[in-house]
């Protein structure tokens, strides 16, 4: 059987055993070490604005990012319904509730006409929203105008999950400086990766001050352990960052693979009728393609579905999924409030991811091509 495929699968670039080697050298097996701090500065370079806590996942990073948003139990927290379980799962940890806003077709985020209609009928019923949560989809901008004026129209902050984002920019200020919170995730899948891990994004050093605390169980500045508030255990230990350190080095050329086997897929189904390619709408916005998505209309291809193709990538031993399922068509959120139409829906009945990794070969891809061509008779 050919070699498996994976979707998108983690890429050394040769320097990370020698960050984690320095972690070994100088006993620094902790949360604590000089590779967070050089990691974190590492960010706030590629970054150009910000202040950066490194953390041991993404999810720590929305959860720290509520809470630094002021997010509490009885709040109500609007969130992009078309995204992963971990941009909900931590308003659910701080005893607030979520709001689930539908896509829109372009950049397939946050829908900003489904947002307002939300914050309108929250305020009417005399709960305005504690926080938004705008979601860079697959790598692909959120509309950042559209939804940065409408929460400064009604005072709401937003937080910004980048999780998928890294090195993805919009009029060429990078992602993750958007929002008055922003986060990004470096579990394996991810662009870069630390093995698991994560960030977040402050615009002020007080704030980043705040959130190390927080994610270090919240230790007051005593000679003994005493802790006036809860705290987590949060912080990325010094050999993750250490990998982190060296995946930082090779940010930019993962991001010219990925974006190359996004053209890939674009001339792959430059014929195919019914499949499209999900791209950013205009020169404004600028992807890292961290997943390469299509959309497929049966209609047009006559009765080929997503999931025809997806089993037969499968049987070739090479991994595709369908899109992130909606939030609020999930078991577990069925019962909370939903704005929008169809249009989330819509993309993961007819979605597909495919392999995106960079470091796919060239005899990869020519597997790749070969299933899709076979399938659709090309």
């Amino acid at each position: 059987m050919q070699k498996k495929i994976w979707l998108s699968a983690p890429h050394m670039g040769g320097s990370e055993q020698r960050y984690i080697q320095e972690a070994f050298d100088s006993n620094w097996i902790a949360p604590v070490g000089a590779n967070i701090a050089n990691f974190e500065q590492d960010l706030e370079i590629y970054l150009g604005a910000g202040h950066v806590a490194a953390l041991n996942s993404g999810t720590a990073a929305i959860h720290l990012g509520l809470i630094l948003l002021g997010v509490q139990a009885g709040d109500t927290v609007i969130c992009q319904s078309m995204t992963f379980v971990a941009s909900v799962n931590p308003i659910l940890y701080q005893g607030a509730t979520p709001i689930f806003i539908d896509s829109e077709p372009e950049t397939w985020n946050l829908c900003p006409i489904a947002l307002e209609e939300a914050i309108v009928a929250s305020i009417g019923k005399g709960k305005k929203p504690k926080a938004i949560v705008a979601v860079h989809l697959y790598g692909v901008p959120y509309k950042i105008d559209e939804v940065r004026n409408i929460a400064k129209k009604y005072s709401i902050p937003i937080l910004e999950d980048s999780a998928e984002a890294l090195g993805s920019s919009y009029r060429g200020q990078k992602c993750g400086t958007f929002g008055d919170v922003g986060i990004f995730s470096f579990n394996g899948s991810k662009i870069v990766t630390t093995s698991g891990g994560g960030a977040v994004v402050t615009h002020s050093g007080k704030l980043k001050e705040k959130a190390i605390f927080l994610a270090t169980q919240a230790k007051d500045d005593a000679p003994y352990y005493q802790h006036s508030e809860i705290g987590y255990n949060y912080r990325l230990s010094n050999i993750c960052a250490g990998i982190g350190r060296g995946q930082m080095e090779v940010l930019e050329n993962h991001i010219v693979l990925r974006r190359k086997m996004h053209a890939f897929y674009v001339a792959l189904f430059n014929d195919i009728e019914g499949v499209t390619v999900f791209t950013v709408p205009n020169s404004n916005y600028f992807a890292n393609y961290w997943l390469t998505t299509i959309l497929v209309n049966p209609l047009e291809t006559n009765g080929i579905t997503n999931e025809d193709l997806r089993l037969a990538f499968q049987e070739e031993n090479i991994e595709s999924r369908p899109l992130w399922k909606p939030m609020h068509l999930q078991p577990v959120f069925h019962n909370y409030p939903y704005y929008g139409a169809t249009m989330a829906e819509t993309l993961f009945n007819k979605g597909l991811c495919l392999p995106s990794s960079s470091n796919l070969t060239e005899e990869d891809c020519i597997a790749i091509a070969s299933v899709v061509l076979k399938l659709f008779k090309k």
